[in-house]
């Protein structure tokens, strides 16, 4: 996505989760090709075990793409603790933060709105539906028992 013109960086929202519960890339993409039917999977790539790694989803639909990477590990760790540490205690639910400052893993899903060069910005904005990017965190969610963040926010979902 990223050097693709046709489309622009909307936002970012992190899946964070335990590595043991990451799961298989075809397990990826059989829950997105179940969600709603429209989407498109390119560029799926998986570790050596069959875990994935990354994985393009679009939906023309939509005029909405999505990127997921993994990342995992002691950084990823000490990154969720500190995004813990971050989070107001009040605005969340206690266990989901303790949740998070165990994780040990996390996707990264950077959402893409495709760039029409003959309309406006007012008549993209009318096209563009986020929804694409509400219902594969959802999924993802689902899979991994984890958490959704939006760090633009600072906030747990």
């Amino acid at each position: 996505m990223p050097d693709d013109d046709q489309y622009q960086w909307r936002e970012t929202y992190f899946i964070w989760f335990e590595a043991q519960r990451r799961p298989l890339l075809e397990k990826v993409e059989e829950a997105v090709r179940h969600l709603r039917g429209h989407f498109e999977l390119e560029s799926g790539e998986a570790d050596a075990d069959g875990l994935i790694s990354t994985l393009t989803v679009r939906s023309r639909e939509d005029h909405a793409a999505l990127e997921i990477e993994c990342a995992a590990g002691g950084e990823v760790r000490a990154e969720g603790a500190a995004i813990a540490a971050d989070i107001s205690p009040a605005d969340v639910d206690p266990d989901k933060l303790a949740q998070l400052k165990r994780c040990d893993a996390r996707f990264e899903v950077m959402h893409f709105e495709e760039v029409v060069e003959q309309l406006s910005e007012e008549e993209m904005d009318d096209m563009f539906d986020p929804s694409a990017l509400l219902v594969v965190l959802e999924a993802l969610v689902q899979l991994t028992d984890g958490i959704c963040v939006d760090p633009q926010a600072g906030s747990i979902m």
